[in-house]
C-alpha cells in the first residue's frame, strides 16, 4: 500500500479537506464584509461592472468536472498565490492613498491577506499529501500594472475582492470533491481522480 493510500494519510487528507472547507467559508465571509467596506470607502457603486484586469485569477473553470483533484489543487494554489500578491499591492496602495486616515479598511485588508497566505500554505500541505513529489514553485506573481489611474486601481481592487470571494466558493467545492474521492470515503473515486 502506497503512503498516500494508507489509512493515516486518508484520515489526514480528509482532515485537511474539512479544515480547508471551513477556512474557505470564513475567508469568503470576511471578503464579503471587506468588499462592502471597500465599496463604501472608495466611493464605488456595489453593482458596478468591472472588467477582468490582467493578473486577476478568474474562478470560473471550463471542464471543471474533467479535472483531477491534483489539477484543481494546483489551480487553487496558483490563484491564491496571485491573490496574495494582489492584496499586498492593494494594501500598499491603500496606505499610500489614505495613510492612517482609514486604518480599519487597511486592517481588514491585512487580515484577509493573512487568511489568503494561511490558505495558500494549507493548500501546499494538502497538495504534498495528495501528490507527493517536489513542491511546486511559486512564480513571480501576477504582473501589477503601475500605469493605472486612481479610479482604475479602485476598480481593480473591487475586481480582486469579487474574484477572491468566488474563489473561496470554488475552493470549498474543489475540496469537497477531493474529500469525496479520498480512499475510505463514502463514494468511490472516479477513474480520473484515482492516484
Amino acid at each position: 500500500m502506497a503512503a498516500a493510500d494508507s489509512p493515516s494519510a486518508a484520515l489526514r487528507r480528509r482532515d485537511l479537506c474539512s479544515r480547508g472547507i471551513r477556512l474557505a467559508g470564513k475567508m469568503r465571509s470576511d471578503v464579503i464584509d471587506l468588499l462592502d467596506a471597500y465599496v463604501e470607502r472608495q466611493g464605488l457603486d456595489a453593482s458596478a461592472s468591472v472588467a477582468v484586469f490582467e493578473g486577476v485569477p478568474v474562478a470560473a473553470a471550463e471542464h471543471w468536472d474533467e479535472q483531477t483533484g491534483t489539477q484543481r489543487l494546483l489551480e487553487n494554489l496558483s490563484a491564491y498565490r496571485a491573490f496574495r500578491s494582489l492584496l499586498a499591492q492593494m494594501l500598499e496602495e491603500q496606505r499610500e492613498q489614505l495613510g492612517e486616515a482609514d486604518a480599519p479598511l487597511g486592517q481588514a485588508l491585512a487580515a484577509v491577506l493573512l487568511q489568503v497566505s494561511a490558505f495558500t500554505y494549507h493548500l501546499e500541505e494538502l497538495l504534498q499529501l495528495v501528490s507527493p513529489g517536489p513542491p511546486s514553485e511559486e512564480g513571480p506573481g501576477p504582473p501589477l500594472p503601475s500605469h493605472l489611474s486612481l479610479f482604475e486601481r479602485k476598480l481593480r481592487g473591487l475586481g480582486v475582492l469579487r474574484e477572491l470571494a468566488q474563489w473561496a466558493v470554488r475552493s470549498a467545492r474543489d475540496l469537497r470533491q477531493l474529500n469525496k474521492s479520498s480512499p475510505g470515503s463514502s463514494s468511490a473515486p472516479s477513474p480520473a481522480e484515482s492516484p
